[in-house]
């Protein structure tokens, strides 16, 4: 059904992502797709068959199908036409305005449900109807997309329904779409531009993906051409790019979707690029115009609408590519190739309005040339007559290398000659001149041409010791260094390479001349000298032949270092309070030169680093005078010489006298009196004496005729004086000091304490009443003048952990629930508005004694935790812990148990109950006894007797075997069950006679394995439970049998005559003297028949059917020499062994060429039976394969579903 308005439903965004089939878009089928285009701004409605409408917004293309093929009609609104485009075997349907309104045509009175999406392209199953575009406001053109135009320019003849004829509408859009596309046009070739001059050409992968619709046109545009995958290279993501970039334009959308549309309709072909002028290093690429199809038609453009990219790889068609040029030309030439490769290459075409086109690759192989330069060539010996030289080849170029060509100057350093020519590749020169230096270079020759020489390389020959050079000269020198340099000496051979040895002679030093360096350098420098020292130097010159004699004798001499600090300045005489007298000694290291000037420096230590000069001179000791009163001086002492200025020496620290301090002001209180203390502070003097303040001294009178004495007498400017008595009035004085003395009193103070909580109570008097009574009584302390308003009584058994069991204004209190026979302690505390006061001394008192308490702990004993063994069918094991006994000693205890039965025993903490009923459940309780009485019985306990222990069961063997027996006992399932109470111990006689366990569990079966044959083995049985294990049954005999003989190989056939087989087979040994037969059996077609029985391990078959397949097995017995078992034992038949008799040539008449035709029928059966068994075969593996399929359809669908 048609709708005019749409309603605002949700769009469906899987029609633009879903990938066509590909035998659906061909058309290969009798199916065919047909796309729906809904342009930008429109929306396309499917009915459904339930009647619902379903919107989707464009842009988008709408894969519909058609079962047989025909387009059917399509009914579109008013002011609009269908037009059916065709591209590659795909058809769209394209919906355009008319330029005029015109009324709609009459839609017919049924339209069929043609369509039915399969699930691959639309997920709901619904019926899909033609679509309709919204309608545009009245006086407007409708929205379209651009390319609509394109369309009807390009398509001549477009397919048209009777019904409806194509319009061309306003031309003001197409204008207007030209201009922006070539100003798109210009942008791109622009940004191109700018990439290759910035070097990033190669770099197209790396742009940002597109909009996620944008990318969806584009795939839907490719995807039936079959170059989805081959145009969404690089030109494709550069492409991506620059719409992306198009997006913020004030035209963005409109540009977006023109640009879009163009790619849709438009592909992009680029032939195949030729290879000419192919050379050793370069080849020519030439490619023609890309040629672009729409709508199946072909057009050409002009070269400045592309770009190209060229990009080759010398690695196979699969290996990476290397982008070699980016640009507009036809023709380029591949410079930089190497020689003898396969090259592959390609074109890639890119524009503003289409997609990359990507040439086919294009294979060619570059020529050979000359080989490369080869590498100079390298000395391996030398004497003064001849050179050895080697070398390596170069790279070939394609060519193989065939000579080598060396060449010389014949060290004249003239033109080069030739030396050698050949193909080795070492040489030695030889009848050369000693001590003379040779230029040579290599040159490599193949069957095209000759390479280019190698860098020249000089090598030296062997010569005669030089002569004695110079000798050495000081460029410049220091405290402990001197830099030397010399020349090589006069007369030496030209290119005779010559090292150097200088030796060194200290002044004084007794060790005479020493090497000090080695090397073929004109200089060295020499470190880690003695200062202001003299040296002797002497030079020599060698090389390969010796040693020259020394060059003359010099000598050099080193620079004076600074000296040494002085003394620490020392005090002289008495420090006054203005002046002090220093002196000082000289440093201990002048640096080897005489101290010319001394430098005093003084600094006062609260200056920080600020040094004064007060004396400079050449006296030793000097006045310092000017000085402040009770202040810290520092002093130090520098020198100079010829090498320099010392440091400066230690550090003397010296300070004038000071005097002592002045008055204080009077101490105040700080902060809040307390009863017995008062917190004092107090300020420093005025006047400190020139002296920091070093202590205080406090001093307190009771009243003004009492004695003041010193309570503080330290740093602190404050102090807290204790041990006062509350409300009283105290007299205070405070006195500062320096390190010279105390000054005087400060003025008086007077200060008060504050009340105070009450005095220490007495020791408390406690009188017991009875054993679990006590009364406590107490006097009333002294209240420090605050009335007592309550009192407090802690107590407690232990005296470090007791608690305040009462509180108020009473003095006695009455406590009761105490324990008989305990000591208990007990203080007390009183308390006033002021505060509470200390505890008392602490009373003792012990109660009186009392019987015994109740038993806490009584539990039954299971049998593990006893010591003996006693049938607890008719016995319960009793435990209890022992109760507090009260001061008096338990002497026993009373038992009770069953109708109130009463037993007595000792001290003991365990008991057994005997002579009880078997499963039967008894009530238990105990009380404890000592010598003032009986004391409660504890809480009940509620036991059970165990029932009587099982019999053993009757045991007998089910199966015999040579190595196993399974034995079977008592009534009961083969298996082990949870509820089964009853456990067996089976057990079995060993070789020394003991018995030992080899089954315990519940189970009423059991396998003996891993036993001997023929042997006779003993076991017996016990049952236990709950109740206890029984007694073990009587021992039973049981006897394994015999083992068959082991299974032979399969047995061999060999052919000995026309129709004699001979059948051999394994043999075995006897078995424990058992002899040992074989069977052998014969079959022709599915019976076996028996041929042979025998003890022999071969069997001679004659008569055989010819043309006729026979298959032979065996097997072996053992006779047992035992009368009583059984005479033979036969083991399990070998693999079958199969062999065909060929029927033979046909001989002349008259011969005998078969047997009779008995066998011809043995034949015919056999093969029958062949065929019949793999028919069988085939049937059952038939029938297995249908049943487990519908075991896992079962499965799939009940239990994983």
């Amino acid at each position: 059904m048609m709708a005019d308005q749409p309603p605002p439903l949700e769009a469906t965004p899987l029609l633009n992502e879903v990938p066509l089939l590909p035998h659906m878009v061909n058309g290969d089928s009798i199916q065919q797709v047909i796309l729906v285009q809904v342009n930008p701004g429109e929306t396309f409605t499917i009915t459904t068959e339930d009647g619902h409408m379903q919107c989707i917004q464009g842009p988008a293309h709408v894969p519909l199908m058609s079962p047989n093929g025909s387009m059917p009609p399509i009914f579109v609104p008013p002011g609009y036409v269908s037009q059916v485009v065709e591209e590659n075997g795909v058809r769209k349907v394209v919906v355009l305005p008319h330029s005029e309104f015109h009324a709609p045509l009459a839609p017919p009175p049924h339209v069929p449900h043609y369509l039915q999406p399969p699930h691959a392209l639309l997920p709901p199953p619904h019926a899909v109807f033609p679509p309709v575009p919204a309608p545009a406001p009245a006086g407007e053109l409708p929205q379209h997309p651009p390319f609509l135009p394109q369309h009807q320019h390009q398509h001549q003849h477009p397919h048209v329904f009777p019904e409806q004829e194509p319009r061309s509408h306003g031309r003001t859009n197409f204008i207007q779409r030209d201009e922006r596309s070539l100003k798109m046009q210009e942008h791109l070739k622009k940004r191109l531009k700018d990439r290759q001059a910035s070097g990033h050409t190669n770099n197209k992968l790396n742009s940002p993906p597109s909009s996620p619709h944008k990318v969806v046109n584009s795939s839907s545009a490719t995807i039936p051409n079959g170059n989805g995958k081959g145009q969404q290279g690089a030109g494709g993501a550069l492409k991506q790019k620059q719409m992306g970039k198009t997006k913020g334009s004030p035209d963005a959308e409109m540009g977006e979707s023109d640009t879009e549309s163009k790619k849709c309709d438009t592909h992009l072909s680029i032939g195949k690029p030729v290879v000419s002028d192919i050379q050793a290093r370069s080849a020519v690429l030439s490619w023609n115009l890309p040629v672009s199809s729409q709508n199946g038609e072909s057009h050409s453009h002009s070269p400045a609408a592309f770009t190209f990219e060229v990009a080759i790889s010398n690695s196979g068609k699969n290996g990476k590519f290397k982008s070699v040029y980016v640009g507009e030309e036809l023709t380029i030439t591949l410079p930089d190739l190497r020689p003898a490769t396969d090259y592959h290459a390609r074109v890639s075409a890119t524009s503003s309005s289409t997609k990359e086109a990507v040439s086919e690759l294009v294979s060619f192989t570059t020529e050979s040339c000359e080989p490369d330069c080869p590498a100079a060539p390298k000395l391996v010996n030398r004497t003064k007559n001849s050179l050895s030289l080697q070398w390596k080849s170069s790279n070939d170029n394609g060519s193989k290398i065939t000579n080598f060509l060396l060449e010389w100057d014949e060290g004249k350093s003239g033109p080069f000659k030739e030396c050698y020519y050949g193909h080795l590749k070492q040489y030695k020169l030889t009848k050369l001149s000693p001590s003379t230096r040779y230029a040579l270079r290599l040159a490599a020759k193949n069957d095209i041409g000759m390479s280019a020489f190698s860098e020249p390389v000089w090598f030296c020959t062997a010569g005669a010791v030089p002569p004695a050079p110079a000798p050495p000269t000081c460029r410049d020198w220091g405290v402990t260094w001197m830099s030397l340099s010399w020349s090589p000496p006069a007369g030496a051979a030209p290119g005779d390479p010559l090292a150097y040895i200088l030796d060194m002679e200290e002044e004084g030093s007794g060790y005479g001349f020493q090497p000090q360096y080695n090397g073929d350098e004109l200089s060295c420098t020499l470190r880690n000298l003695r200062r202001s020292t003299s040296y002797k130097f002497r030079l020599f010159a060698y090389n390969s032949e010796g040693k020259s004699s020394p060059s003359e004798v010099v000598e050099h001499s080193t620079n004076p270092d600074k000296p040494g600090p002085p003394s620490k300045p020392a005090v002289k005489g008495k420090i006054h309070s203005h002046s002090v007298k220093v002196t000082w000694e000289p440093p201990k290291d002048n640096g080897g030169s005489d101290i010319s000037k001394y430098f005093l420096e003084i600094s006062e230590a609260s200056a920080g680093g600020r040094w004064d000069m007060i004396y400079s001179g050449a006296q030793r000791e000097h006045v310092c005078d000017h000085l402040q009163p009770g202040t810290s001086y520092r002093l130090r002492v520098s020198c100079v010489s010829k090498g320099g200025e010392s440091q400066a020496s230690d550090v003397t620290t010296v300070t004038t006298p000071a005097v002592p301090p002045g008055p204080c002001p009077a101490p105040a209180l700080a902060g809040k009196a307390k009863p017995k203390e008062i917190p004092l502070q107090w300020g420093p003097p005025t006047v400190d004496g020139g002296s920091d303040i070093t202590e205080y001294i406090l001093e307190m009178a009771d009243s003004d005729q009492d004695e003041r004495r010193a309570v503080y007498q330290g740093p602190a400017a404050e102090f807290v004086v204790t041990n006062l008595l509350p409300g009283r009035t105290y007299s205070f004085w405070i006195r500062a000091g320096n390190r010279v003395g105390f000054g005087p009193h400060s003025d008086k103070a007077e200060l008060s304490t504050a009340p105070g909580p009450p005095e220490q109570c007495c020791k408390p008097l406690i009188t017991c009443k009875s054993a679990t009574c006590a009364v406590v009584s107490w006097e009333s302390p002294a209240c420090n003048g605050a009335e007592i308003t309550e009192y407090r009584l802690d107590w407690g058994q232990v005296e470090g952990s007791m608690h305040i069991i009462y509180t108020g204004p009473c003095q006695s209190y009455e406590v009761r629930g105490l324990t008989p026979a305990t000591t208990y302690y007990c203080r007390v505390q009183a308390v006033n508005v002021a505060g509470v006061g200390l505890f008392g001394d602490t009373s003792v008192v012990t109660t009186p004694a009392s019987v015994p308490a109740a038993v806490a702990v009584l539990h039954l004993l299971e049998e593990e935790q006893l010591d003996i063994s006693a049938p607890f069918s008719t016995c319960l094991a009793i435990q209890w812990e022992e109760p507090c006994c009260h001061g008096a000693e338990i002497t026993g205890y009373n038992i009770e148990y069953g109708e109130k039965q009463l037993v007595t025993v000792g001290r003991s903490t365990t008991h057994v109950l005997e002579n009880l009923l078997p499963d039967t459940l008894y009530r238990i309780r105990i009380q404890a006894i000592n010598s003032l009485g009986v004391g409660p019985f504890s809480h009940s306990m509620k036991a059970k007797t165990k029932p009587l222990p099982p019999d053993p069961p009757h045991l007998e063997c089910v199966v015999f075997s040579y190595q196993s027996l399974k034995l079977k006992w008592g009534e009961g399932p083969s298996r082990a069950l949870i509820t089964n109470p009853t456990q067996f111990n089976l057990q079995m006689e060993d070789r020394f006679g003991r018995f030992v366990t080899v089954y315990n569990g519940p189970c009423h079966t059991y396998k003996v394995q891993r036993l001997s044959e023929s042997t006779t083995y003993y076991f017996r049985i016990q049952a236990y439970n709950e109740a206890g294990e029984g007694d073990f049954s009587q021992v039973y005999a049981f006897t394994t049998t015999k083992s068959p003989p082991a299974s032979l190989k399969a047995p061999k056939a060999n052919q000995l005559e026309e129709n004699t087989y001979e059948i051999t087979w394994e043999p075995l040994q006897p078995m424990k003297g058992d002899s040992i037969v074989y069977i052998l059996q014969l079959a022709a077609g599915r019976e076996f028949d028996q041929v042979y029985k025998g003890p022999e391990t071969s069997f001679r078959l004659p008569g055989v059917q010819p043309n006729c397949e026979y298959r032979a097995r065996v097997c072996a017995g053992r006779q047992s020499q035992d009368a009583a078992g059984a005479p033979e034992l036969y083991g399990p038949y070998s693999p079958s062994t199969a062999f065909w008799v060929q029927r033979p040539a046909r001989g002349p008449p008259g011969t005998d060429t078969g047997t009779g035709t008995g066998t011809a029928a043995v034949a015919a059966r056999a093969g029958s039976a062949l065929r019949e068994e793999r028919l069988i075969a085939i049937v059952l593996l038939c029938g297995f394969a249908v049943v487990a399929i519908l075991f896992a359809v079962v499965i799939q669908y009940f239990v994983i579903k």
